[in-house]
């Protein structure tokens, strides 16, 4: 009977997540959006669009549904032109829900012959596999959180993308029951904290790090934000969510110290751990596969400025 038990335990345990996304469709996704072919993702091109069809199409394999209207895909102008954004919604056991978002648009490219596409891996084509990735994650279970997952564009022409979504009248219903935003901001690199290792922009604002920790799975830990002195929290999409009092903050692996593939040529997969990578986006999913509306309900402190 014991020997029993321990085989339904083992099992049991497999089971449970059997679910983690395969280091290959990792390689898939990223390497599909930072391809030449994407020609950098620049809003307002048509590479652009074709960026966003493709994460709509990943969005309908994971079976989410659509967060307003009848397609993934939400519009906005951007210089007389309809550019989109991207969101999907998991229903969840709770009407709160958790958000995971990215910003899907880079730089274009220079136009000068040989290598002149700046393919944007780590910025952000990782961060979008992320949310992608934990989509698929959850794509057979109902977890207790709902859950909101969005790609934003334009966030390299100041954020066009993420504060144009969260003015759509019909999405207000489900920002007001937005327990936190975890927005990914270039995660292709090992970070400066190790394997499995994130840091939290504006750790000092809130509670966020300290549950995620609580809750930790595969040892992957939130650390504190290295950079204070740059104001990350105030430079990404993170804050245009952060000032519809909702806790958001941005997650990143990379180094700043010895990044010099940022914005240049080199962002190319050549700088991809996708050991690291896949290994994050499970983990994530395991932690958020364990919070409820119950034990998990950070608060922002007197700290954050958002006026």
């Amino acid at each position: 009977m014991n020997k029993l038990l321990l085989v339904l335990s083992v099992l049991f345990s497999v089971s449970a997540y059997a679910q983690n996304i395969s280091q290959e469709k990792v390689v898939t996704i990223l390497t599909d959006l930072a391809s030449d072919e994407m020609k950098g993702r620049e809003i307002g091109t048509p590479e652009n669009d074709s960026a966003a069809t493709y994460i709509a199409k990943r969005f309908a394999e994971s079976d989410l549904a659509f967060c307003t209207g009848s397609s993934y895909l939400v519009p906005f102008e951007y210089k007389g032109r309809t550019v989109y954004n991207v969101c999907g919604l998991k229903k969840g056991k709770s009407d709160k829900n958790l958000a995971f978002s990215a910003h899907f648009d880079h730089i274009g490219s220079n136009g000068n012959s040989g290598d002149n596409v700046f393919n944007g891996a780590d910025d952000n084509a990782s961060g979008v596999t992320a949310v992608i990735g934990i989509a698929d994650y959850f794509k057979d279970i109902k977890p207790d959180f709902s859950m909101m997952f969005m790609a934003f564009n334009g966030e390299e022409k100041g954020m066009k993308g993420s504060k144009a979504i969260t003015e759509v009248t019909d999405l207000q219903p489900l920002f007001s029951k937005t327990a936190a935003l975890f927005n990914f901001e270039m995660l292709a690199t090992v970070s400066q904290f190790g394997n499995n290792a994130l840091y939290m922009t504006g750790d000092g604002f809130s509670d966020l790090d300290e549950l995620i920790n609580a809750n930790s799975k595969d040892g992957l830990k939130i650390n504190t934000d290295p950079y204070t002195g740059q104001d990350l929290f105030y430079r990404s999409d993170n804050v245009v969510f952060a000032r519809k009092n909702i806790v958001s903050h941005s997650f990143s692996t990379v180094d700043m110290r010895v990044a010099t593939h940022y914005h240049q040529l080199n962002d190319d997969i050549g700088v991809v751990n996708f050991d690291n990578l896949t290994l994050l986006i499970n983990s994530l999913g395991k932690i958020i596969q364990q919070l409820k509306p119950g034990n998990f309900a950070p608060r922002y402190n007197e700290k954050v400025n958002l006026k």
